[in-house]
């Protein structure tokens, strides 16, 4: 299978000496790009800070003031740290929480969670071999150790977090192998994936890519069989795009009807739902309807979102 390239240059980033505070960041590099340039599509394209509603803004920034304040407090606090990268994360930031964590990862070579923050930040701007190097030393550290969960920096409407350390590592690590087109080692991990999935919402998140994996191998009788614990009355809090994804890969949703939802909602919506149904049309056969969505999706804001991320895979792979 074909692997897609990203040109990047990675710097070290260490502490400044000096009066500067530590948490004044220096971003990391992607190829000489300025500031305003977060990442460098799989298409070659540049990729611009996010746009945010100005109450949105302006909440996330008192929020990153707060966690950068706490960390300015605390060096040595790895809580304090991985805090601060995520809310610069939260902003758009993920050139400056990228440089965090990997003062986070020399800090504490020993603690997974900086290298599953930074893995997962890695897959944002595009660097998936990076990714995948963190993302395996994540599974590395948290082997035979207690799983813990892993609390929101953007709460649910429940305040219920969804997901665990693990989780998300075994998460992540299989969508880098999916953007990457390996789609045996995907399915793999989510298979593993599945074994920390305690809660519906993790369950159908960690289930759809699972299915779309499997899909993409040609094994539609195990990818059948993942739609076997999934019915309509689930308790998903968050998820419901994927939860009515798969849903609709069992014939109870048709997915024009799935489409029209996400035109209708979010582009983050649009994103997610619009990639299903996509790859529902390419295992289809319905290569141009599929075409279609994905430039509709990649047309989108949302770039960050993984439905997006997925969609300029597929396109960057078939040039």
């Amino acid at each position: 299978m074909a692997k897609i390239a990203v040109v990047v240059l990675l710097t070290a980033v260490t502490a400044s000496c000096g009066t500067e505070r530590r948490g004044e960041v220096r971003p990391l590099e992607i190829a000489g790009s300025p500031i305003e340039i977060q990442a460098i599509s799989l298409l070659g394209d540049s990729l611009r800070l996010p746009a945010l509603d100005s109450a949105t803004r302006a909440e996330r920034e008192a929020q990153l003031e707060v966690a950068r304040a706490s960390y300015d407090a605390a060096p040595d606090d790895a809580d304090a740290l991985i805090w601060f990268g995520r809310r610069l994360a939260y902003l758009g930031q993920y050139r400056e929480a990228i440089a965090v964590f990997t003062r986070g990862a020399e800090q504490f070579p020993e603690d997974a969670r900086m290298f599953r923050h930074r893995g997962h930040r890695f897959i944002t701007v595009r660097m998936l071999d990076s990714a995948l190097t963190d993302l395996l030393r994540a599974t590395q550290l948290s082997a035979n150790r207690p799983d813990e969960p892993e609390p929101d920096g953007l709460p649910n409407a429940r305040g219920v977090p969804t997901s665990t350390l693990n989780s998300n590592i075994w998460y992540h690590l299989g969508l880098v192998h999916y953007l990457r087109g390996d789609f045996q080692r995907a399915a793999s991990a989510y298979r593993e994936c599945l074994k920390y999935a305690d809660n519906p919402d993790m369950r159908v998140a960690t289930s759809h890519w699972l299915y779309m994996s499997l899909r993409r191998l040609g094994a539609d009788a195990e990818a059948a069989a993942v739609l076997g614990d999934i019915t309509p009355d689930m308790d998903i809090i968050e998820n419901q795009a994927y939860h009515r994804l798969l849903l609709s890969y069992q014939g109870a949703i048709a997915p024009a009807v799935l489409l029209e939802e996400a035109r209708r909602g979010d582009a983050l919506g649009n994103a997610t739902l619009g990639y299903g149904v996509a790859n529902w049309y390419v295992y289809t056969g319905e290569a141009g309807r599929a075409d279609s969505v994905f430039a509709d999706i990649l047309a989108g804001p949302e770039w960050a979102a993984f439905g997006y991320i997925a969609a300029e895979a597929d396109v960057a792979r078939r040039r």
